[in-house]
Formats: structure tokens, sequence, C-alpha cells
């Protein structure tokens, strides 16, 4: 099964790429997650070679540390100064090494839920973004219902729709056994209200695509009752169905490159406007480049590798 997986994936990065436009009928983004795990000088070098392309912004979905590092300030900050790095707008989105997984004794036994307010702290104080050249974000903490969501983002490129949204790994934090994971009910709503706002947004603005981020594999091992993303894929499942225009969907965790069409219907049917991209990660700190064709209306995403030298 994986390695059919991985075939597909290969045969979609050789599609043609498409140029950079002013006009913002195409441009380039890029996509990574799950770094930095090693030595800062590694993603340091990821971040050098993502500017030399001409690129409208990158997206980072989460995991800014390896699972078995310190949660500590001095690790976040040493994350947020390489953020600087980046010449033009970086959307950053949560993982769950960053808060969920920090009561674990070699993360340091932090208290995950002040170890999410730090973050939050760190890198959303505001409604811009990342990098050097900023973009002016939505936020879903301008809403009065929730205040405590400055993470999850929204913003458009031409007309193509963008929203970050914060699914983490770790079963989203659905874990009983922790008192953490008291807040995982309030942040599942919030989630699920932000994703049918984007796309009530983008039928309003007669968009052409949609484009999804966040950390977690909300595929990974079938999930099922007692998972914390079934009812997320229910809700996901309905909107791209109803919006019926394309739809990709970014994803981390796993750390394995792929590319496929995850999502069913109630019936059991692939919906193959959703595209999902698993960005690299861990030992892999590759960035992924899609190049947007808003002219294409049923394919106008391409993705390419950008390799770091090892």
């Amino acid at each position: 099964m994986l390695a059919s997986r991985t075939f597909g994936a290969l045969a979609l990065t050789s599609a043609l790429i498409f140029p950079v436009s002013g006009f913002a009928q195409s441009f380039t983004f890029a996509a990574i997650g799950d770094v930095p795990y090693g030595p800062h000088e590694e993603f340091a070098a990821l971040i050098d070679k993502i500017n030399t392309q001409s690129l409208a912004f990158t997206i980072h979905v989460g995991d800014i540390k390896s699972g078995s590092t310190v949660c500590s300030d001095e690790t976040f900050l040493s994350v947020r100064q390489l953020f600087d790095r980046f010449n033009r707008a970086l959307v950053y989105t949560p993982g769950d090494n960053e808060w969920t997984d920090c009561h674990r004794l070699n993360n340091g036994r932090y208290d995950p839920l002040e170890r999410l307010e730090k973050i939050r702290q760190l890198f959303f104080a505001s409604n811009e973004s990342l990098g050097k050249q900023r973009l002016s974000l939505q936020t879903q903490s301008s809403q009065k219902s929730f205040t405590s969501y400055v993470e999850n983002r929204r913003w458009s490129q031409g007309k193509v729709r963008f929203a970050t949204l914060h699914l983490v790994g770790s079963n989203n934090n659905l874990q009983p056994g922790l008192p953490s994971s008291s807040e995982f009910a309030a942040r599942e709503h919030a989630n699920i209200a932000w994703l049918r706002e984007t796309f009530a947004e983008a039928r309003a603005n007669m968009d052409v695509a949609i484009v999804l981020a966040m950390q977690a594999d909300t595929f990974f091992g079938e999930p099922r009752k007692g998972s914390g993303f079934v009812r997320w894929n229910v809700a996901l499942a309905e909107e791209v169905a109803a919006w019926g225009k394309p739809v990709l969907l970014i994803q981390g965790d796993t750390h394995q490159y792929l590319i496929d069409n995850p999502l069913k219907d109630a019936s059991g049917k692939p919906l193959r406007q959703l595209v999902r991209v698993v960005v690299p990660g861990e030992r892999e700190a590759d960035a992924v480049l899609i190049d947007v064709d808003t002219t294409d209306a049923v394919t106008p995403f391409r993705f390419k590798l950008l390799r770091t030298e090892k």
C-alpha cells in the first residue's frame, strides 16, 4: 500500500511547473513542516534555499522541534529567530511537539496548556504573518466566541482562499489520561467553525480553489470512534462535496512526502477534488514547492520538491 502511494507522489512531482505571475493568475508558495528536528544549521540552510525562490509565501505546518527535545522558552525563541530569516511571509500553525507532548519526561515535564499559551505569545502576537515581508491575516480570535484561537488564520492570493487550522498529532490531544485534554472539545468546535467559514467566504468571493493547512495527518490509522479526527473528517467531507471545486490539504506529522486523495464521502466514494500533500520532515529537511494556476479549474496545483544539500 505504502509503495503504491509513494509511486503516485513521485509521478505527480514531474508535472509541468507554471511561472509566477504578477497578475496572480499563477503563483508559487512553499510548504514545510516537522523542522527543525536536528541541528538548526540544517533548517537555516533550508530557509536560505527557499529564499532563492520566487515565492508568494511559505506555510509551516508545525512541529518546530523533535518529540524528544525540551519544550523550553529557549528552544521556542531560537526557532522564532530562524523564522525571521524568511525573506517573504511565513505563516505557521502549531504542531503537537510544541505543546501537546510537553508533559513527557524528556520534554521537561511542562504543562502542555502553559506551553500552548507561550507558543501563542511568541508566534501569534499580531494579526500579521512572520518573515520579513509580512502578510496581514484574518484571525479567528477577532470573533467573540473564539478569542483564544489566535493561531487559526486566513488570507487569499488571487482567487485562492488559504486557511490554517489547529489540528495536531497525538490524536489531536484527545488523550483522556492527560489533564490537558480538557481543551479538546472547544478547539475542535473552533476548527470546524473556521473550516465552514472558510468555504462560505470562498463561495461569497467566487474563489476558484481553497488551501487548508494543519499539522496533523488526520487520516493516519483510518480514524474511527475514539479518534480526535472523526468529526473533523466528516465536516471536511461535507464542505468539500458541497464546494465542488479544487481543495488542497497540506499536512505533516508523518514525515514522508506523499500526494494522494484520502477523503471519502458518506458513501465511501473518494472525493477527488481534494488533493492532500504530506510534507517531508524530520531527517528530510526539504520543502514542497506548490505552483498554482488559477486558470485551471480542475487541477490548479503542481508539486515539486526543493531539496537541501545533505
